[in-house]
């Protein structure tokens, strides 16, 4: 019974001072796949990285359509094959899967090129987002951190406890410390170095907002000059139509003029006479009116051949 009560006296005495340490404990987290997706030279990399993979799944598949013709065209021609091509061709099968097998473990095994690019490319940048965290957690005084994107199950996280924000803003002016050149550039990262999360968080909503009115004057503007331009096209082609259509008239013209001249010469008719084929305005056609102004000509030709006959008679 004495035994008992010793073992519960320490029980709760214990249970109190782990009350009380937890109370004085300070637990935050990070969400690793927000911050990463938020670092541009992370995404840069693994979109480096997304390219050259899918560039080895193509070349797999590429090998694989290879082989399912060739095993069709066997599975077509094996009556006509002799025990041998058909042995033959079933090997170089096996040796080209056995091929496109190491090709795959070569590209995404364990030590493959996935894995060493992979650590070429992004784990410099986790090691900076790792970096970040432990500086953080040190001038905060964090006992633990936790991922909340890792296999650790959080039932609930308070959002007050979320340092990524934190961290993101670390590896930012990080990164903007290696990139100054100039005295002003770095006066300018002092003072925003100088500015705490909140601080940082009411001015990128101004340059956000700001950056949406400019954005929405700039769409006025354009559409203003869109809508100007549409006028000034059409105002343009009218112009340039009604410019055609005087152009065309006068072409018109001229050619009904050049017709008519040409018309003429190659009839041969006289100034005056219509074209063969079409009655003057006394019922007579071309061929006739021409022949009886010919007769006329002729009639008077001959008068005056007669009149001059008689009047040399006359004096002789």
């Amino acid at each position: 019974m004495r035994n008992n009560v010793i073992l519960l006296s320490l029980t709760v005495l214990f249970t109190g001072f782990l009350a009380e340490a937890q109370r004085s404990i300070r637990i935050g987290y990070v969400d690793m796949n927000y911050i990463l997706e938020n670092v541009p030279e992370y995404q840069e990399a693994q979109n480096q990285l997304d390219s050259r993979v899918a560039g080895w799944k193509d070349e797999i598949e590429k090998r694989n359509k290879e082989i399912d013709l060739m095993k069709t065209a066997l599975e077509n021609e094996r009556v006509l094959l002799t025990q041998e091509l058909i042995k033959e061709r079933e090997e170089e099968i096996r040796f080209l899967q056995n091929e496109i097998l190491e090709y795959q473990q070569k590209r995404f095994g364990p030590q493959g090129d996935l894995m060493k690019q992979r650590s070429v490319l992004i784990e410099p940048i986790q090691d900076q987002v790792f970096n970040a965290v432990q500086e953080i957690s040190a001038n905060k005084q964090y006992d633990f951190v936790f991922d909340k994107s890792a296999d650790l199950v959080m039932l609930y996280a308070d959002k007050r406890n979320d340092i990524s924000d934190q961290v993101l803003l670390s590896i930012k002016r990080s990164s903007r410390r290696s990139q100054i050149n100039s005295k002003a550039d770095k006066e300018q990262l002092e003072r925003d170095e100088s500015l705490d999360l909140e601080e940082v968080r009411e001015r990128e909503a101004r340059e956000a907002e700001d950056a949406a009115k400019l954005s929405e004057r700039e769409r006025i503007i354009e559409e203003r000059r869109a809508l100007r331009d549409s006028v000034q096209a059409a105002k343009q082609k009218e112009f340039d139509n009604r410019r055609q259509q005087l152009l065309d008239e006068r072409q018109r013209k001229k050619d009904s003029i050049r017709d008519a001249r040409n018309g003429t010469r190659n009839t041969g008719n006289p100034p005056g006479l219509p074209p063969n084929g079409v009655k003057s305005t006394d019922g007579l056609t071309p061929e006739q009116r021409r022949q009886q102004i010919l007769e006329e000509r002729q009639r008077r030709k001959d008068s005056i051949l007669e009149s001059r006959r008689k009047i040399k008679d006359s004096i002789n």
